[in-house]
């Protein structure tokens, strides 16, 4: 029971800080160190013969903060089904026939785009995952990254002050734009820390795009983003898990989903009246904290 508890706790960080551009990596970091999953054994009688049964293996974690993203994408789908869902009944009373007719082209326009933003970031994260997971998935590079990518938010928010975004509808975003929006997104496939949503958002208003915009672009892309990553995850890992690992991960979805609805609609409720600059001074704070958290440790 006491990991189910730690999942639940896993499933709120990841539902409120995948979303909010604050570095769903930096959060879960600080959890872990202080709520760890434990390797768990456990001795079952097979074959006549008591035998330890190991229910949670040591590796279990590096896949459980991916997977559990499943959850928050779900929440996704879920509030903006209208806006993602490319097809329609079709028009029987005299409007357009045929197989054309079943497609919403404005939205399906809008999935290519989509496609084109995560072009960069998978041909890097396939290709270099291990290798940026070996060099830069530590607590001083994620410090950085909150500190750096907090900066960043203060000063593009002040320059954009005054100034009119010039793209203030989803359909006005043009395929360099996407492209240009998936270039930033491979900072935070690079550095963790950066945040995912923190990297688009930033790439976006710097190019003029609306806040409004940016957030709800940036939601359409996680889900191909981190279905992909998930995907990626259990392939590594393999597909044998124990029934406490599938418990454990069914929970954190769940919790993941619940409080990204909520979190979902706060954000963007938020920016329709607000600036980006309070994440960027609690990144900075955060990025503060796990600098001093680590470096006290490590003497």
């Amino acid at each position: 029971m006491l990991e189910v508890l730690k999942a639940i706790i896993y499933g709120i960080v990841e539902g409120i800080t995948e979303w909010l551009p604050i570095s769903s990596t930096g959060h879960l970091l600080l959890v872990e160190q202080f709520l760890p999953f434990e390797k768990v054994e456990v001795m079952k009688e097979i074959d006549g013969v008591s035998q330890s049964v190991v229910t949670i293996s040591e590796e279990f974690f590096n896949v459980f903060d991916v997977v559990i993203q499943l959850g928050a994408i779900l929440a996704v789908v879920v509030l903006f089904w209208h806006k993602l869902w490319p097809f329609r009944m079709p028009d029987r009373e005299g409007g357009e026939r045929g197989v054309l007719s079943f497609v919403r082209w404005n939205t399906m326009t809008l999935w290519f785009k989509i496609l084109v933003s995560c072009v960069p970031a998978a041909v890097i994260g396939i290709l270099f995952d291990e290798w940026f997971e070996k060099w830069f998935y530590n607590p001083v590079c994620i410090a950085l990254a909150l500190i750096i990518f907090g900066v960043a938010f203060l000063v593009i928010e002040t320059w954009n002050r005054g100034r009119k975004p010039v793209i203030r509808k989803l359909s006005q975003i043009t395929y360099k734009t996407a492209l240009i929006i998936g270039i930033f997104q491979v900072i935070a496939a690079i550095f963790p820390g950066t945040s995912r949503s923190g990297a688009t958002i930033i790439g976006a208003l710097l190019i003029g795009v609306s806040r409004t915009v940016a957030a709800e672009y940036t939601f359409f892309l996680a889900v191909p983003v981190m279905f992909g990553a998930s995907l990626l995850k259990v392939v590594k890992f393999g597909f044998g898990f124990t029934s406490m690992e599938l418990l454990l991960l069914a929970v954190g979805s769940v919790v993941s989903f619940v409080v990204s609805l909520f979190c979902l609609r706060f954000l963007m409720n938020y920016v329709k009246r607000h600036n980006f600059k309070i994440f960027g001074w609690y990144r900075i704070v955060l990025g503060i904290v796990v600098l001093l958290y680590f470096g006290l440790l490590a003497k």
